[in-house]
């Protein structure tokens, strides 16, 4: 049993809050300030960690499942908007939202799993319960594909803003991305196992 309202849990939570304000900005072409926000979202990422790393009492088990389930939030909802105003080609967007998909069901079927007798609805929701910690894979603690897909963003976001919209970097970028993603994948399903440490089971 923990406390769920630690400061990385609400700077994430906000993170997960900011996703459909740069869907609508980047839908409605108002790319400048959806870069703004994007870069703010950004900033909360950066302190969710450096808080959860330096203050024992700020970590989580909750923390470590939340913060990289409003990271792919905020991500799908841009890529999807992006996609929509023709900067990301659909394929692509496709590819890592059936990625982020696939791993957010395989959180919540780790939640069932190890959730102990009797899984109501109200236990299996109560973030303050907590049953397992997710470890990341090698490539993910590299970050070498939240990386790639931000930076993605930020270019993608940038591009009408300073007319590059048509640049072979951005091109590059695209089939970069594809691949991280496509070796994350792999690797989250060859040591799936490996990245849930239960909590309690009893």
């Amino acid at each position: 049993y923990e406390n769920p309202w630690t400061i990385p849990n609400i700077l994430s939570m906000a993170r997960m809050g900011l996703a459909p304000v740069l869907g609508y900005l980047i839908v409605e072409e108002n790319f400048s300030v959806a870069l703004g926000v994007f870069v703010l979202a950004g900033v909360t990422d950066l302190l969710d960690g450096f808080i959860a790393r330096n203050w024992a009492n700020q970590k989580s088990a909750l923390g470590s499942a939340l913060d990289p389930l409003a990271d792919k939030i905020l991500i799908s909802v841009l890529y999807v908007s992006l996609t929509c105003a023709n900067l990301i080609p659909v394929s692509l967007t496709s590819m890592i939202i059936l990625r982020d998909v696939a791993l957010i069901a395989a959180v919540f079927y780790v939640r069932y799993k190890t959730l102990s007798p009797p899984r109501t609805l109200s236990r299996y929701f109560n973030p303050c319960y907590a049953t397992a910690q997710l470890k990341p894979t090698f490539i993910s603690k590299v970050r070498v594909v939240t990386r790639c897909k931000r930076i993605l963003v930020a270019a993608s976001l940038a591009a009408p803003v300073f007319n590059y919209v048509d640049s072979i970097y951005l091109q590059t970028l695209w089939c970069i991305t594809a691949f991280t993603t496509v070796t994350s994948a792999y690797s989250y399903y060859h040591y799936g196992r490996k990245t849930v440490q239960v909590i309690n089971n009893k």
